[in-house]
């Protein structure tokens, strides 16, 4: 949740009482320049609205997926597509149409996409073969890379810098963060009483919804240099992100060995780091690099990718452990997250005065080590039982992910001028959308190899299914505590270089 507030500065400690009476001053005239009016607050309504049904969308169809596959006649290897058909159009295209919009309009593209994304969601929630039903999930995902690029930056164009646009980013991140987990409870809930072609209706109806208040309430917005595109940047940035989702889902149902799997896998390194010299030329670049060259920046997009993609990870190897393995019903698997998401949105809300006490560099740091923490205790998890163990821990790992997001956002956005916002805050969307994205592919395709490793060697069901989970989880745990070393060494380093 972008933050820029300097009084909530990474590299600046909490002053609690000793700021004075200025600082108080400081802080009411803070708050009262962060006052919305009615009109803003529709456009806000509308444009987080859309951020939300898109969270929504990578996980309602999480606990559905057994249900769903009976229905379609997909096997459980092909499972991971109705996920990963989404992911591959979502978090490839994101980058290019955020400049697309730029060029030929952002209210227009926003809703292109908007549109793009409603009839797809018809589409899947009609579709009559798994072929139908995957182009559905395609062309969500497309209308989705559309939608968060231009919906944030309509929102950054419609408040102005500072209070109201940091309350504005504030509200967008939690909800983006909050849709991923309310989606698994509604999922639940919709497939064991309607059926799952249910949530494709309602991601559906909510399109419709927002396509029909958008025109009355959005103005057009472009950059006004009217930027050219960046071809060769784009070119390789799409295809080596595809590139990469493509090799680790498919690895998810082949295997790392197979050679469709290193193919495209080294196809993607190898277009990430043309990306990279490509960019380190461009006049106008997609990404600038010199903005990544600031600590604070880099670190905490790191922090924030690792968090995003880790989190959506253990939901999903969670949904399957609570399914497969204790075999409860997706309206129960939804309760379990249910909790987890009442949480969750305490902490968001908690999360501002956490970093106000401690700072967003300390609060940053305690939230990875919480989040890495409570999904290590996960691998406590037995075949018998383990509901209780699931609910306490993905609970109390969310809430240090919250955490994380809430400071992420304010550690990679402070210390950047004015006039550079913007770049910041589409690097800290960009490091929320792809974290969304590769996550699951990542950790699922770990998960499979162990689980048909196991079954190979004569484990049973349950049992292989649980070791592979728990070495998904492992891994999961592992990162995310490896990543909050790095951020903290590097965070000391640039704190250290500034007061030097």
């Amino acid at each position: 949740m972008p933050i820029t507030d300097t009084s909530l500065d990474p590299d600046t400690e909490p002053a609690g009482a000793a700021a004075g009476p200025a600082r108080a001053a400081d802080r009411a005239a803070a708050a009262a320049g962060a006052r919305l009016t009615a009109r803003d607050r529709l456009v806000l309504l509308l444009l987080c609205a859309a951020q939300f049904i898109v969270a929504l969308d990578f996980s309602i169809l999480n606990v559905a997926l057994p249900v769903l596959g009976k229905d379609l006649g997909m096997g459980q290897a092909d499972l991971q597509w109705a996920v990963t058909a989404f992911a591959l159009p979502s978090g490839g295209f994101l980058l290019l149409f955020g400049r697309i919009a730029d060029l030929f309009g952002r209210r227009r593209l926003f809703l292109t996409g908007l549109a793009v994304f409603t009839a797809a969601s018809v589409l899947a929630a009609l579709a009559w073969s798994p072929a139908v039903f995957l182009g559905g999930r395609a062309l969500q995902g497309l209308g989705a890379a559309i939608i968060v690029p231009t919906g944030m930056s309509l929102l950054t164009t419609t408040f102005a810098e500072g209070p109201q646009r940091e309350r504005a980013l504030g509200i967008s991140g939690t909800l983006m963060s909050l849709g991923f987990t309310i989606g698994m409870v509604l999922g639940g809930m919709m497939t064991d009483a309607l059926g799952w072609r249910s949530t494709m209706g309602l991601l559906a109806a909510a399109g419709v919804a927002v396509v029909a208040g958008a025109p009355a309430l959005l103005t057009e917005s472009r950059h006004p240099s009217r930027p050219r595109i960046d071809v060769p940047g784009a070119v390789t940035v799409t295809g080596g992100l595809l590139s990469l989702i493509y090799a680790l889902s498919t690895a998810a149902q082949r295997g790392f060995g197979h050679p469709d799997v290193i193919v495209t896998l080294v196809a993607g390194v190898a277009l990430l780091a043309a990306f990279v010299v490509v960019e380190s030329r461009a006049a106008q670049p997609l990404v600038s690099l010199p903005m990544l060259r600031r600590r604070t920046v880099a670190w905490g997009n790191l922090a924030g990718l690792t968090t995003f993609s880790m989190m959506s990870a253990v939901i999903f190897l969670l949904t399957l452990y609570l399914q497969e393995v204790l075999r409860l019903s997706a309206f129960q698997t939804g309760l379990v997250f249910g909790v987890q998401g009442a949480v969750s949105a305490v902490a968001g809300v908690l999360a501002p005065r956490v970093i106000g006490r401690l700072g967003a560099r300390r609060t940053l740091l305690t939230g990875l080590l919480l989040q890495a923490g409570f999904t290590a205790a996960l691998l406590g998890l037995g075949t018998g039982s383990g509901m209780w163990l699931a609910l306490i821990g993905v609970t109390f790992a969310s809430l240090g992910h919250l955490w994380a997001i809430v400071s992420y956002g304010v550690t990679a956005t402070s210390g950047v001028p004015d006039t550079e916002q913007g770049l910041a805050t589409g690097l800290v969307t960009s490091s929320q959308q792809l974290g969304l994205t590769v996550g699951i592919p990542l950790l699922s395709a770990v998960a499979s190899a162990r689980i048909a490793a196991l079954r190979d060697g004569g484990g049973g069901f349950a049992d292989a299914t649980l070791g592979g989970i728990e070495l998904g989880l492992g891994l999961d745990a592992a990162l995310v505590a490896v990543v909050a070393l790095l951020v903290a060494a590097g965070l000391r380093t640039a704190r250290t270089a500034r007061r030097g």
